[in-house]
C-alpha cells in the first residue's frame, strides 16, 4: 500500500509517459570509506524504489552531476558521525514521477526539477517539495547551476569583493565551478587569468572571456604571473590545493584575497591533504594585509535559492555558458548510466573534462498499454 500517496490521482502511480513506477531500482551505495571510489562505492541492482511522503516528490533522475567533493563524501570526510551503508551523489534533475498529497499544491507528475540532496546516483530519489527547483525542462545544462554555478556565484559575491579592473586568477578555470567563477568575474569586468591543463581548455577559456589562459603542462604559472602581473592578482578563486595554493597565495596584492572552495590535489590521497608551506602563512598574510577565506556552499544555503534563481534567469537571456562534459571524448565513450559513474570520477580526477561532468541515466519507457 502507499498510503501516503494521494489516492484519489490514479495518476500520481504512474509518470506521465504512462509506464509504471517499478519496485526496485539501481543505486550506487557507499559500502566502506574509501577516498578510492571504486572501493568504497557499490552498484546495487535490486533496491526498493522509495517512497514519497506527505511533502516529497519521487524524482526520476534523467542527468546527475559529478563533484570532486564526491569522494570526500565516500571517503567520510565530512561527517564523521555518518557509516556505511549510505546513499551518495549530491545533485540531479528528472521528472516528477508521483508526489505526496502536499507536494501535489505545487508540483504535478511531469514536471522538470531539479535539486541538491544527499542520494542523487540513483534511478529515483525522494526530494522535499521545499527543496526541489523546478525547472521549464529537463537539460544537463540547468544542472551544472545547482552546485558549480552557485559555488562560484556566491563565494565571489560575499568574499570576492569584485570590482571592475581587479585581477582574478581561476585555478582549474576550465572545470565545473572554474567556467563560472570566470565568466562571473568578467561580468564584474575584472580581468581574468585561468590555469588549466590543455591548449583545448585554453581555447575554451578564451571562448568565455578569459584575457589569458595558463596551460601549466607547457608554460610556467609562477614565471608567468611574476611577469605579466608583477603587482599581483587581487582575487584567487583556489580549488587544487598544495603546490598550487602556495603558488596563489605568493601571487596575491596587496589587500589580496584567496578564496578556497576546494583542494581537489588531495582528495584521493590516502592520507588527504597535501602539505602547504603553511608555517609561512602568518607572515605572509600580515607582509601584504592579505586573506585566505573558506568557502563551504552548505553554510550559505539561506542564500541558496537567490543565488540559483540569478544564474537560471541569466542563462535562459544567454549570459552564460554552461558546458556540460558527457565524457565523450573518454576512452570508453559518453557517460550513460549508474555504472559509468565510476569512469566519470576517474575522468575528472585526471583532469580531462571541459566544464561540467554529467552523467545520463536512459530510462526505457515499459508501456501498459
Amino acid at each position: 500500500s502507499r498510503p501516503i500517496l494521494d489516492m484519489s490521482y490514479s495518476r500520481q502511480f504512474l509518470d506521465f509517459q504512462g509506464s509504471s513506477i517499478p519496485s526496485s531500482m539501481k543505486k550506487l551505495v557507499v559500502t566502506k570509506l574509501s577516498q578510492n571510489f571504486r572501493e568504497a562505492v557499490t552498484l546495487q541492482q535490486d533496491s526498493p524504489v522509495p517512497l514519497p511522503g506527505d511533502g516529497d516528490l519521487l524524482v526520476r533522475n534523467r542527468f546527475v552531476g559529478i563533484n570532486a567533493s564526491d569522494i570526500n563524501y565516500s571517503a567520510g570526510r565530512y561527517d564523521a558521525s555518518v557509516k556505511p551503508p549510505f546513499d551518495i551523489g549530491f545533485e540531479g534533475v528528472g521528472e516528477v514521477v508521483a508526489l505526496g498529497l502536499s507536494a501535489s499544491a505545487d508540483y504535478t507528475v511531469g514536471q522538470a526539477v531539479a535539486y541538491v540532496k544527499a542520494g542523487s546516483f540513483a534511478e529515483y530519489t525522494v526530494v522535499p517539495a521545499r527543496q526541489a527547483v523546478p525547472l521549464p525542462s529537463v537539460k544537463p545544462e540547468f544542472l551544472t547551476l545547482m552546485v558549480s554555478g552557485a559555488t562560484a556565484y556566491l563565494s565571489l559575491k560575499e568574499l570576492g569583493d569584485l570590482s571592475e579592473g581587479k585581477k582574478v586568477l581561476v585555478t582549474a578555470a576550465a572545470g565545473g565551478t572554474g567556467q563560472f567563477a570566470v565568466q562571473l568575474a568578467k561580468k564584474a569586468k575584472c580581468h581574468v587569468i585561468g590555469t588549466c591543463s590543455s591548449d583545448e581548455k585554453g581555447g575554451f577559456l578564451k571562448s568565455i572571456g578569459c584575457d589569458r589562459a595558463i596551460n601549466y603542462k607547457t608554460e610556467n604559472v609562477e614565471s608567468v604571473l611574476r611577469k605579466d602581473y608583477p603587482e599581483g592578482v587581487d582575487v584567487v578563486y583556489e580549488s587544487v590545493g598544495g603546490k598550487m595554493f602556495d603558488l596563489a597565495l605568493n601571487a596575491l596584492a596587496i589587500k589580496g584575497r584567496l578564496i578556497v572552495i576546494g583542494f581537489i590535489a588531495g582528495y584521493q590521497n590516502p592520507t588527504g591533504l597535501q602539505p602547504i608551506k603553511a608555517e609561512l602563512l602568518p607572515a605572509k598574510l600580515l607582509k601584504k594585509s592579505a586573506s585566505v577565506r573558506g568557502f563551504f556552499l552548505n553554510h550559505y544555503l539561506s542564500d541558496y535559492k537567490m543565488a540559483l534563481q540569478h544564474l537560471l534567469k541569466m542563462y535562459e537571456r544567454g549570459d552564460l555558458v554552461c558546458e556540460v562534459d558527457f565524457g565523450d571524448m573518454s576512452p570508453e565513450g559518453k557517460f550513460t548510466g549508474l555504472e559509468s559513474v565510476f569512469r566519470a570520477v576517474d575522468y575528472m580526477y585526471m583532469g580531462k573534462n571541459i566544464g561540467k561532468i554529467v552523467v545520463e541515466l536512459p530510462h526505457s519507457v515499459n508501456s501498459k498499454l
